[in-house]
């Protein structure tokens, strides 16, 4: 993984004014650099060297916005403006982000510091910025005609706070939310504990990533924001598998993993391999006689979810939204059921009008990965990734946890695929096969059914020792 300078450009911020109610001490050559970052690799932590210590998180597919120290405040600069996100190789979109990307780079502070935001607009239109679980004066928190005028483009605002509590935050915006939430306007926020908290462990690695959804049709760039249920591409951190980065960990670390969700429906998000307890949410710390060890856990829209667990077994688990569609991309919802349809008859016809015509779905929508039909420019196969044993058939929300008993302390380095050892991977079996057991009560009914077409004979397994309809 190369060096974070590698990946960061800076610029200065011309035009606009500074306007928060009761500052006005500033003008804007006194404004924090901006700093941006146009590669969607993982950055490795910012291990920070001013201010209070902590133990940094790492984003998937992201980064941490550096600060710097003015008369003992963090100071920060988010620049809100169009961006082109790279979702997976060979497939981008036009979305609008923070400081080059989407989402915009996580906040990480320390319980009891005071920061200092400036957020200059480069959109078209006005912003603002909601602070998302923190506690905060009224005035600070970023709600559009409620508690502060919008920021018009162009224009420079401030925000100030204490950051008054540890724990897994967001922002986005308050102002003409439908838009550019859906235009992927998000970022983290991560509070530190100032002091040793009973509620807060320390961990050897701490990821963090939020859930999007977008709608943009094949062959398209940019999402259809007045989409309310039918997106077309789940993403983590505006990112789909295989675009998604692997979270590479040693063998028995603590691994603590936060999650957001700014889409418009829950995701039961799933680990294999592995137990976990949800130890925090946006609204702090849980305490510990209310976890329970869970393998999948719900996050609900506008929710954060932490949880954490001892990465005790080695290999690549599966780790994923377990709503099947959302591990998909560029997903049509119109598309009727074909299984069991024989296509012979009807393909030939067709191809001699559609000679590149190709039948899908016949048996189910794993050939799908087999086929090599052309797609539109600028669109994610359906399902793709490719594994050590071939197609891994997902998309949308899945990555994989990569254990490894020789991963160094600090190193986030994929480590390739795992190598099992010799007689530790499912195969085929050519031995006798016992018979197979049916429910002992069960008997068979046959009926026929005459459809327009043809009689069907169905046979139905009835249990003897049950009654009904």
């Amino acid at each position: 993984m190369s060096s974070r300078r590698d990946f960061f450009k800076y610029a200065g911020i011309a035009g606009g004014a500074v306007a928060v109610a009761a500052v006005g001490r500033y003008s804007l050559s006194g404004l924090p650099e901006v700093i941006t970052q146009s590669n969607a690799n993982t950055m490795p932590p910012l291990t920070p060297s001013t201010g209070r210590p902590y133990n940094p998180v790492v984003t998937l597919n992201g980064w941490t916005l550096p600060w710097r120290m003015n008369d003992g405040v963090k100071e920060f600069h988010l620049v809100a403006e169009p961006i082109v996100r790279e979702m997976t190789s060979g497939f981008k979109a036009h979305l609008w982000g923070y400081n080059g990307q989407s989402p915009g780079p996580t906040i990480e502070v320390v319980e009891g510091d005071r920061v200092r935001i400036f957020v200059t607009n480069k959109l078209p239109e006005h912003t603002s910025v909601h602070w998302h679980g923190q506690r905060l004066p009224n005035g600070m928190d970023g709600v559009t005609g409620l508690t502060q005028t919008g920021i018009q483009p162009g224009k420079t605002y401030m925000y100030e706070f204490i950051a008054r509590r540890p724990g897994t935050f967001m922002y986005h915006p308050h102002a003409d939310e439908m838009a550019q939430m859906a235009m992927g306007m998000m970022g983290m926020w991560i509070t530190h504990p100032k002091d040793k908290n009973p509620l807060i462990d320390d961990v050897n690695r701490d990821f963090c990533f939020l859930l999007s959804a977008y709608n943009i049709d094949p062959g398209s760039y940019t999402p259809k924001i007045m989409t309310m249920l039918d997106f077309n591409l789940w993403s983590w951190n505006s990112r789909i598998y295989p675009g998604i980065d692997s979270l590479n960990v040693a063998l028995d670390d603590k691994v603590r993993i936060r999650v957001g969700n700014l889409t418009m429906t829950n995701h039961p998000i799933h680990l294999h391999g592995h137990e976990f307890h949800v130890t925090g949410t946006d609204g702090g710390a849980v305490p510990k006689s209310a976890r329970w060890p869970e393998v999948t856990t719900d996050i609900a829209v506008g929710q954060m979810r932490q949880i954490e667990f001892i990465a005790n077994e080695e290999g690549d688990w599966a780790f994923h939204c377990h709503k099947s569609h959302h591990t998909m991309n560029a997903m049509g919802h119109d598309v009727p059921t074909m299984i069991g349809v024989d296509h012979t008859g009807i393909s030939k016809k067709i191809n001699n009008l559609i000679p590149d015509y190709m039948v899908m779905g016949e048996r189910g929508m794993a050939d799908m990965t087999d086929m090599e039909m052309p797609i539109p420019d600028n669109t994610a196969p359906m399902m793709t990734g490719t594994g050590p044993f071939g197609s891994v058939e997902m998309g949308g929300m899945f990555s994989v946890l990569k254990v490894r008993k020789d991963q160094k302390p600090g190193d986030y380095q994929d480590p390739g695929w795992y190598k099992h050892p010799a007689g530790t991977v499912a195969s085929a079996y050519t031995g006798p096969l016992p018979k197979a057991v049916q429910e002992p009560n069960a008997k068979s009914i046959s009926a026929k059914i005459t459809s327009s077409k043809k009689d069907v004979e169905v046979k139905i397994i009835k249990p003897t020792g049950h009654s009904g309809h």
